[in-house]
């Protein structure tokens, strides 16, 4: 297991080489969530993510000449962007699934990029299987631990007094190591995990204290999609990390958007999870001092339109309901007249005559409004339902 001393002689290793990020308080969200909120914006470093942080520190240790890894994208970019600095070949294997931004972006760096399989542990299983290569794993590897905690180095050398860091879990690599830096330096911080509901490992293991295998389900948090969490990491979860939280995907929309709103930063799922979480359980850090890890900010922009739409959604700037009406001249200009007169922004109409529960002469009218806010649009609710409309879901 690391010491200490292992993350600050990583610190001095790879620093010809990363950025030292910034960590900045974020009056917004202090305000919105009420605990005194700062961001240490990975999304900033090289390569969009903190695993160039381990993958230097991997890579300025061993000799080999060539190196191989598997990652559904940040680890990837990482470990050709190091093996290129350094003078080495690399070739990653990703999923078939792992997005063509990311996968284009390694190809970028230089590496050869096989794709094998659906899942991460596919082509987890197959990069094990090359022996042409050094093998350098995403997260279970005590070098890749030390590279990723010198993030809370400079955490811990910028800010003193901190109440919680809430940090991204996948495999666990960026939790081993900031839990590990964070407890030497301040044993009263408190060092929360955070996943996607939908790729329960780390919790699920954390929580049974053992490595506990979980399929992940469809997450916009694919950085940290992954079914098992590492032999190692989990070992240093159980010594430092003091809690796990997961969190819904409606609730990472909305983190990803704020992210956007607010502060005007790009953030991957993966690095949004943290807010995701404080914003889902705020009374727990209400008045504390709290610094969010935002691990990355390589998001797919194809899904962004998308993502935005769902936080939007979520944080009800946007409703999406139905109208029951006749079927006749002048009955939508009257809806639509309601909804006017609340100051609403009608985004799309949508009819839907042929539906099992629309008797005939009447219509289902589908409504997308934006407006201010959940009480906003109870406000056009109630307005409807003076008039003799109920809307109802869509």
């Amino acid at each position: 297991m690391i010491s200490l001393s292992d993350i600050q002689t990583a610190r001095e290793r790879i620093a010809p080489f990363i950025h030292r990020t910034p960590l900045i308080l974020s009056n917004s969200l202090s305000r919105l969530t009420g605990a005194e909120v700062y961001l240490k914006l990975e999304n900033l470093q090289k390569t969009g993510s903190f695993k160039v942080r381990g993958a230097f520190n991997k890579l300025l240790s061993v000799a080999e000449p060539r190196v191989i890894a598997a990652s559904m994208g940040n680890h990837a970019q990482a470990v050709a962007f190091a093996a290129g600095k350094l003078g080495k070949s690399s070739v990653i294997v990703m999923p078939e699934t792992a997005s063509l931004v990311k996968q284009e972006a390694t190809r970028g760096y230089g590496a050869e990029v096989v794709l094998h399989g659906e899942r991460f542990s596919d082509a987890l299983e197959y990069a094990l299987t090359r022996k042409d290569a050094l093998f350098i794993h995403p997260f279970d590897d005590d070098s890749v631990i030390a590279g990723q905690g010198t993030a809370s180095l400079e955490i811990a050398g910028d800010l003193r007094d901190i109440d919680a860091v809430l940090v991204p879990a996948g495999g666990g690599g960026l939790l081993a190591g900031t839990a590990a830096a964070i407890k030497a330096l301040s044993p009263r911080t408190e060092v929360i995990g955070v996943q996607a509901a939908q790729a329960a490992s780390a919790c699920i293991s954390f929580s049974e204290h053992r490595v506990c295998e979980r399929v992940p389900g469809p997450t916009i948090a694919d950085g940290i999609a992954v079914g098992r969490v590492g032999v190692r990491t989990l070992e240093y979860m159980t010594k430092f990390v003091d809690g796990m939280l997961s969190v819904e995907e409606d609730a990472i929309a909305r983190a990803i958007l704020l992210f956007l709103e607010r502060k005007k930063l790009v953030v991957e799922g993966a690095g949004a999870v943290p807010l995701a979480a404080l914003l889902t359980n705020a009374g727990q850090f209400r008045g504390r001092r709290v610094v969010l890890l935002v691990s990355g900010g390589n998001i797919d922009f194809t899904l962004v339109d998308r993502i935005i739409l769902k936080g939007l959604v979520t944080s009800g700037r946007i409703g999406v309901f139905s109208v029951v009406i006749d079927d006749v001249a002048g009955s939508l200009h009257a809806v639509t007249g309601v909804i006017g007169e609340q100051k609403a922004n009608i985004l799309d109409v949508d009819h839907a005559r042929l539906g099992s529960d629309v008797p005939i002469g009447r219509t289902k009218v589908v409504f997308t409004v934006e407006v201010r806010g959940k009480e906003h649009l109870a406000e056009v609710f109630d307005a409807l339902r003076e008039k003799g409309y109920e809307a109802g879901a869509a």
